[in-house]
């Protein structure tokens, strides 16, 4: 199988949010016109108030988390992130994101480890993302959909807790997501020409 190099979008920032399927959707209906960081600070916000009144429970308000979130934060993906600090956006959704992974994880008694393996898999697949950036090795574009984006993520993470299958998520969840960031990682590396990485790394250096 080929592996096909995709072109570094203009802004990397952008493909930093490593937004998936239904954020992209939401950021297509406003056409860019929606500045991205203070959606993105308020939903991080309203997140953690949630957790904070009530991760517990399966049908406590933190489920609504990922809803909340995606809503706020969704339709400013479509942004070209060219403010001054716009830079913050993929931080805050990574924080966002983790924290509410690990919230939910350690309320409902899953074990440490699974919490470690699932929130590893997320780490691995945006520090994989960065390096890529700054190689100019940019993932296919269906990635992005693959991986379900930090809204899918977070989205099946609150499914499992209304269904009281918290444990069954996140170990379905870390099992998908390290197959596929690890297979997909491996085998673009490879296909990676070794003169197209030095020049990369000359281009980075100048």
């Amino acid at each position: 199988m080929s592996v096909h190099m995709t072109p570094v979008p203009r802004s990397a920032v952008v493909a930093y949010r490593d937004d998936g399927v239904l954020s992209r959707g939401m950021g297509a209906l406003v056409a860019g016109q929606l500045p991205p960081l203070p959606p993105a600070i308020v939903g991080m916000f309203v997140t953690g108030v949630l957790l904070l009144v009530g991760v517990a429970g399966t049908d406590g308000p933190a489920v609504f988390a990922p809803a909340v979130v995606l809503l706020l934060t969704g339709p400013g993906s479509s942004h070209p992130h060219d403010g001054r600090l716009d830079w913050l956006v993929p931080p805050i959704l990574r924080l966002t994101e983790y924290g509410f992974v690990a919230s939910v994880g350690f309320a409902h008694d899953v074990p440490p480890v699974l919490v470690f393996t699932l929130l590893g898999a997320m780490a691995f697949h945006h520090y994989d993302l960065v390096y890529r950036l700054r190689q100019r090795v940019y993932p296919p574009s269906w990635l992005a959909s693959a991986g379900l984006g930090w809204d899918g993520r977070m989205l099946l993470v609150a499914l499992g807790g209304l269904a009281g299958q918290v444990t069954a998520a996140f170990a379905l969840l870390s099992l998908y997501l390290w197959c596929l960031f690890a297979w997909e990682s491996v085998t673009c590396w490879l296909a990676v020409p070794r003169s197209g990485m030095e020049a990369a790394d000359l281009g980075a250096h100048d």
